[in-house]
């Protein structure tokens, strides 16, 4: 029994490299956004965290109003809202556990194989700071969910944007990152600015 548990444990956490991992043999191949595309419908002009080529993120007919709002101004309607009211926030809570960001960043978003997202202190390099800068806005983290990152903290993270190429499974919406990202900033214990709710 106790051999069963162990490897019950090693398949789960199999499971989990294999979901986090994904994304770099799925991007093999596939071409970065040209220089020339749109970066959006508004005028909030994003770009990689890879490579700071421009993100071919649209308005599309099926974006919520708070989409919409977020392509025209960078500014996440979710995030106050969630930092309000832990209800609300639930719904970006849903989205990361359907979508096994869990799985790598923590089921209370401590970090498990990727870094921390409350920065509440620990060991890890990334556990007290963001491991890019940009993040320390919505539009510098809705640019490194929907492309995903090079590597910087020791592991790549996927492309999770629908309208992207490359991105996993079937994709996120604009709105669902938003949610995700609204859900993050509730949960952030760290002692760093919070520029996100200006």
């Amino acid at each position: 029994m106790h051999n069963f548990k162990y490897s019950a444990l090693i398949v789960v956490l199999m499971s989990v490299l294999v979901a986090c991992n994904k994304a770099s043999t799925e991007q093999t191949g596939s071409a970065a956004p040209a220089a020339t595309e749109t970066a959006s419908a508004g005028n909030c002009a994003l770009v990689s965290t890879k490579d700071n080529s421009p993100l071919a993120i649209k308005v599309v007919a099926t974006d919520t109003p708070e989409a919409k709002e977020f392509l025209a101004t960078c500014v996440n309607p979710y995030t106050k809202k969630f930092v309000a009211d832990a209800e609300a926030a639930k719904a970006g809570r849903k989205v990361m556990t359907l979508n096994g960001c869990t799985g790598c960043h923590g089921g209370n978003l401590t970090g498990l194989m990727a870094p921390s997202l409350v920065k509440s202190g620990g060991t890890g390099a990334f556990d007290t700071k963001w491991v890019y800068a940009k993040n320390a806005t919505d539009k510098g983290m809705f640019e490194t969910i929907s492309n995903g990152t090079p590597g910087t903290s020791g592991g790549v993270m996927s492309t999770w944007h629908s309208q992207l190429p490359g991105h996993v499974g079937d994709g996120l919406t604009t709105d669902d990152i938003l949610k995700a990202i609204g859900y993050i900033r509730s949960e952030y214990k760290g002692d760093g600015e919070k520029t996100w709710l200006k």
